[in-house]
């Protein structure tokens, strides 16, 4: 990208850039707004909710991605950037606040519903008006930008304004809509203006956001026996998590991320950027969709395992929770099969066949202890870490040599 003017204040970025640890100052405000999100499933169990919480999530995903991107051109830690930063994490911070509200407003405060559609536009206008200054010799980038402007940021808050005036499934399937407009117009502009200064810088800015999802799940099970006393089945089911987040990370960072990462560096121009966003902007959502709902039924099941006065050990998980468990990782694998597919060509039969299976897996959870489905589903994914990486060696090798 062109570098700014000094009027600007903001310093533009080379093609060796790093992640700075301004960046990963700002990453903390999400990290408390995916806790909300996960908490907000677990407080009322219902594919309604769960399906409203999945659209709050695509649209808090859609923030950090916007300064993703800015932060891929643009220096977070020094020149203006870093102060629009610091007032984005003030904004987000009000959002992750106004989250267990947002589908139930509770009388006597401000109206969260509300206040949740202002400050998603506060952070996209924020984050438009900082483009359009960090790029006043482009022309391209900026015609961009004004065409977002009108069709996708635009009319998708409408929508969510209107949205916030009801409740229920129709406040869901009004924020539902608003949000596939908005990925819909953006996805069509994806390769016009926009730029990718730095492939290292991008994919490790993505392979953080994946461990902060990854480092909610332990959270979730820590606050699912919370106030519970430390048993043995509560031992077990810990370690038993943990298999299962160690397998998910095994899988992207070991199998995933790096041949991503090296193909998004071969591209150049305009091809470069279609592929970056269709690899880390829309891909990795349902990977951190996937890891979300997996944390959701690891908690529920540690909850479970650890109230013994109210739940036998012998009793299974019940509802839309028993999907969550194994689901959530057949979506994270059926992600990462079709990231594989898009930077090689080539899909992953393992994956495809895991995920698939795990998506599918609620009713054998329904009926196993929920201890006994964490078992499970431990040795399934490590299984097909294992298997994964002896089929995928080859491949891999031959990319890498490429590369």
């Amino acid at each position: 990208m062109p570098a700014g003017k000094s009027s600007s204040h903001l310093i533009p970025t080379g093609d060796d850039h790093k992640v700075t640890p301004a960046e990963l100052f700002f990453d903390l405000v999400f990290v408390y707004a995916i806790t909300q999100v996960t908490a907000m499933m677990a407080d009322h169990t219902t594919a309604g909710r769960i399906a409203g919480s999945l659209v709050v999530l695509a649209l808090l995903w859609w923030c950090w991605c916007c300064f993703s991107w800015l932060g891929n051109v643009v220096r977070a830690d020094a020149g203006a950037l870093f102060a629009v930063l610091v007032a984005v994490m003030g904004v987000m911070l009000v959002v992750s606040f106004a989250l267990p509200e947002v589908y139930a407003d509770q009388h006597g405060g401000v109206d969260a519903p509300l206040v949740f559609v202002l400050c998603y536009g506060v952070v996209r206008l924020l984050h438009l008006v900082s483009y359009w200054i960090s790029a006043p010799d482009d022309p391209a980038l900026r015609s961009t930008v004004r065409r977002i402007a009108l069709t996708s940021v635009a009319p998708p808050f409408a929508l969510l304004l209107v949205g916030a005036a009801f409740d229920g499934r129709t406040q869901i399937l009004i924020w539902a809509g608003a949000m596939v407009l908005d990925y819909a117009m953006v996805f069509l502009t994806r390769g016009s203006g926009w730029r990718v200064a730095s492939p290292g810088h991008f994919a490790e800015r993505h392979g953080l956001i994946v461990i902060i999802a990854l480092g909610e799940s332990i959270v979730a099970m820590g606050v699912g026996m919370r106030d519970y006393a430390l048993t043995v089945p509560v031992i077990a089911a810990a370690a038993l998590g943990i298999l299962v987040v160690a397998g998910m990370w095994w899988m992207y960072f070991r199998k995933v991320a790096e041949p991503a990462e090296h193909r998004i560096a071969r591209a150049e121009g305009a091809e470069r950027t279609k592929l970056a966003s269709e690899v880390y902007t829309y891909l990795h959502l349902p990977l951190i969709a996937g890891i979300v709902l997996c944390a959701l039924g690891m908690k529920i099941a540690l909850h479970q395992i650890a109230d013994t006065k109210h739940y036998d050990l012998s009793e299974p998980l019940h509802g839309i929770v028993a999907w969550a468990l194994p689901g959530g990782v057949g979506l994270y694998l059926l992600a990462s099969a079709a990231i594989l597919a898009r930077v090689s060509g080539r899909g992953s039969l393992v994956l495809l066949v895991g995920g698939g299976l795990c998506l599918v897996g609620g009713p054998l959870v329904t009926v196993v202890p929920a201890l006994v489905a964490l078992a499970l589903l431990g040795a399934a994914v490590a299984g097909m870490a294992a298997l994964h990486s002896r089929v995928a060696r080859p491949a891999l090798g031959s990319a890498a040599a490429e590369a």
